[in-house]
C-alpha cells in the first residue's frame, strides 16, 4: 500500500494520477459536446480546484474564458460550516453560460451559495463540474453536471486538495487512513 505522512496524519493513495487524468479528459469532451457555440465562462473555485482547472481546460478544444473565486470553509481537516469569500468575482455575467469548477463537493452549502450569487449577477445558465463528490454528505439542491468521481465521506488531499496548506502538490488523491476521522 502506498502511504505518506503529512505532519501527524497518515494518508493512502485513493485515486492514481492516470485514473484522474483519464477521467478529466472524458469530462472535457462532455463539456465540449454540450457547450460548443455558447458564450462560456469557467469559474474556478480556489484554492483546491487549480490543478483540476488547468488539466480540464488544457483538454477543451474551444474558446473559453476563465475567472476565479476564492472561498474558505475549512479549518484543519473539518468544515466550519461557515463559507467566507476571500476573493470575489468581477466579471460581467449578464446572459452568460457559466461552468463552476470545484475540486470537491461535500455538503453542497458552498455550491448553493455560489450558484445563487451567480444567478443574482445575471448568469443565464450555470453548470457544475467537480472532480470529487461525497454523496453521503451532499445536501445541496443543485445537480452536478460533470463529475469525476464519487467518494466516501473521508478526508482527502492531493491533486490540489490540502490539509492546512500541505499536500496540494501530490499527483494522486490520498485519503486519511484513520477511519475514526470520517467527515
Amino acid at each position: 500500500m502506498n502511504t505518506i505522512k503529512i505532519r501527524d496524519k497518515i494518508f493512502e493513495v485513493f485515486l492514481e494520477e492516470k485514473e484522474i487524468l483519464d477521467r478529466v479528459r472524458v469530462l472535457a469532451k462532455q463539456i465540449e459536446n454540450d457547450c460548443r457555440g455558447k458564450d462560456l465562462l469557467f469559474i474556478s473555485i480556489l484554492n483546491g480546484s487549480y490543478v483540476f482547472t488547468a488539466d480540464l481546460l488544457r483538454n477543451i478544444d474551444m474558446n473559453v474564458r476563465l475567472s476565479f473565486m476564492k472561498l474558505s470553509s475549512y479549518e484543519g481537516i473539518r468544515s466550519t460550516g461557515d463559507v467566507r469569500r476571500l476573493i470575489g468575482l468581477n466579471d460581467d455575467l449578464s446572459n452568460k453560460s457559466v461552468i463552476i469548477l470545484e475540486d470537491i463537493i461535500d455538503t453542497g452549502k458552498t455550491l448553493d451559495g455560489i450558484i445563487e450569487d451567480l444567478y443574482d449577477k445575471g448568469a443565464r445558465e450555470i453548470r457544475v463540474a467537480a472532480l470529487l463528490l461525497k454523496p453521503d454528505a451532499y445536501k445541496g439542491s443543485h445537480k452536478i453536471d460533470y463529475l469525476g468521481f464519487e467518494i466516501p465521506n473521508d478526508f482527502v488531499i492531493g491533486y490540489g486538495l490540502d490539509w492546512d496548506g500541505f499536500g496540494r502538490n501530490l499527483r494522486a488523491v490520498y485519503r486519511i487512513v484513520d477511519d475514526q476521522n470520517k467527515y
